[in-house]
C-alpha cells in the first residue's frame, strides 16, 4: 500500500495551558496536534476540547507509550483505547516513536534508542503491522533524539527508519529537529540523514527547541526553534517538498500569541524555499 501525506499545511500542539482559548475559539493554525495518552479516558474537560477543536481543524494524534521496539508484549489496552479514541476523533494521522520504553512490565517514561540491527527491524515491522492491524490504519513513526549508540549496530539510523516504513508499510513522522541533535551528539551528517530517507513515506515535520550542554544537545521541547533546525528544515523542504510540519513546545509553554509566531514562521519559510 502506498502512504497517502495530507495537505494538513502547519500546526502547534495542544496544551492544556491554552484550553480555555481554544474552547472559546477557532485555533489561529491549520491544524492540531494531541497527545494520545491525555485523551482516552472517555470524558471529561480534556475531551470536550479535543472534540470542539475537531469541529475546528484537523486534529492529528501522537503517543508517547506505545513502545514499538520494546520486547514486552505490545499493551493491548492502551491499543483498545487507542483505537476507541480514534474511531471517536477520525484524525488526519496517527503517530509515535521508533523507540522501546518497556521492559518486564515496568514503563521507563523515556524514549530509548534502538541498536539498529536486522533482528531489531524484523521485531520492529512486525509490531507495527499488529498496531496498524488493530487500528485499521496507517500510523507514522518518529525518529527520537539519542545520546548513546549500541556497538552491535549494523545500520544507519535512516536507514533503520527507512527501512521499518517500507516493510512495515508506515508512515514516517521526521522530527527535524531530533535529527540535528543527534547528529550532533553522534557526529554524523544531518543531510545524509535526510537523504537516506524516502520521500514518498514523509507524512510529518516536527520543529523544536533544545538545549545545548557543550559536550552534548539535549532535546527539551522548551524553547522556540534555534537558527540552525530552521536551516536543517530548509534542506528537509528541498528533499521532500511540502510537509505538514507542527511546533512542539512542551515545557515553558509560551502564550498563544507566541506559539502561533513560530508557526507562522515555518509557513513563510516554506513558501521562501518552494516558492
Amino acid at each position: 500500500m502506498a502512504f497517502a501525506r495530507k495537505d494538513l499545511g502547519h500546526g502547534i500542539g495542544l496544551r492544556s495551558k491554552h484550553y480555555g482559548r481554544f474552547l472559546a475559539e477557532a485555533p489561529p493554525v491549520g491544524w492540531v496536534e494531541a497527545v494520545s495518552e491525555n485523551f482516552l479516558a472517555p470524558g471529561g474537560r480534556p475531551v470536550a476540547v479535543l472534540e470542539k477543536v475537531r469541529r475546528d481543524v484537523p486534529v492529528v494524534l501522537h503517543g508517547v507509550s506505545l513502545a514499538i521496539g520494546s520486547v514486552d508484549p505490545l499493551d493491548r489496552r492502551l491499543l483498545r483505547g487507542l483505537r476507541e479514541l480514534t474511531d471517536r476523533v477520525q484524525p488526519a494521522y496517527v503517530s509515535d516513536h521508533l523507540c522501546w520504553g518497556r521492559h518486564a512490565g515496568r514503563y521507563s517514561h523515556d524514549l530509548l534508542p534502538l541498536p539498529y540491527t536486522e533482528e531489531a527491524l524484523a521485531h520492529v515491522v512486525s509490531r507495527v503491522r499488529q498496531v496498524q492491524d488493530v487500528l485499521g490504519r496507517q500510523i507514522l513513526l518518529e525518529n527520537v533524539s539519542s545520546y548513546v549508540a549500541y556497538a552491535d549496530s549494523t545500520l544507519t539510523e535512516w536507514e533503520f527508519l527507512a527501512s521499518v516504513a517500507e516493510e512495515a508499510d508506515c508512515g514516517i513522522l521526521l522530527d527535524v529537529n531530533n535529527i540535528f541533535v543527534s547528529a550532533r551528539n553522534h557526529g554524523f551528517d544531518p543531510d545524509a540523514y535526510l537523504a537516506g530517507i524516502p520521500d514518498d513515506r514523509v507524512g510529518q515535520f516536527h520543529l523544536a527547541g533544545h538545549s545545548d550542554h557543550g559536550t552534548y544537545l539535549l532535546d527539551t521541547h522548551d524553547a522556540p526553534v534555534p537558527d540552525a533546525v530552521w536551516e536543517l528544515y530548509r534542506s528537509a523542504l528541498r528533499r521532500f517538498g511540502r510537509v505538514p510540519a507542527l511546533i512542539e513546545w512542551d515545557d515553558h509553554v509560551p502564550e498563544l500569541e507566541r506559539l502561533v509566531e513560530e508557526s507562522v514562521r515555518a509557513r513563510a519559510i516554506e513558501a521562501e524555499v518552494l516558492g
